[in-house]
């Protein structure tokens, strides 16, 4: 099933400037969003005020937050633009009531859940098995349009490590 005309039937279509927030960390959000055009980052922030990002979400991607979405309690995380775009908002509530109705739309969904925990399952990989050096790679190889959309705060926050080594391993990798 080809998920964005049928979005544009049972969704909003809005519009988000850079450094609009979509959702915040401690908010409520019922929504899901498909990101048709821009970026967007996915954060944690500390109860100190220190930013872990969670992820950076392109065009042609979903994202909600599910603790907020299945079990009505707040956001664990916060969602900003990072570029101009457009994404749409769906209630998940009525998208799991169409899904009741209808298995195209079921098995879309299932697919989406399962592409979810695919990529949660490779973050995961890369945190707890490959060094920050090695993490990098992993962007340089899978995304490397993120390197020239995303400042290298933002990317040293979303590898773990402070700009200064991400500084570092930039030169080491760089040939000379």
């Amino acid at each position: 099933m080809d998920l964005l005309p049928y979005l544009e039937k049972i969704s909003q279509k809005r519009q988000y400037d850079k450094g609009d927030t979509v959702f915040k960390q401690g908010g409520y959000s019922d929504s899901l969003y498909y990101v048709e055009t821009g970026l967007l980052k996915a954060f944690y922030v500390t109860p100190e005020g220190k930013e872990f990002v969670k992820s950076f979400i392109k065009e042609n991607n979903i994202i909600g937050s599910l603790t907020a979405l299945t079990s009505n309690d707040a956001c664990s995380f916060s969602l900003v633009c990072i570029e101009p775009g457009v994404l749409f908002q769906i209630k998940y509530s009525y998208l799991l009531q169409l899904a009741e109705n209808d298995i195209e739309i079921a098995n879309t969904l299932i697919k989406l859940l399962i592409n979810f925990a695919q990529k949660k399952e490779r973050r995961e990989y890369e945190f707890l098995c490959l060094s920050a050096e090695e993490r990098y790679q992993v962007i340089k190889n899978q995304t490397p349009d993120l390197l020239n959309r995303v400042t290298q705060n933002d990317i040293a926050r979303y590898l773990g490590i402070t700009p200064v080594a991400l500084s570092r391993i930039r030169n080491r990798m760089t040939p000379k």
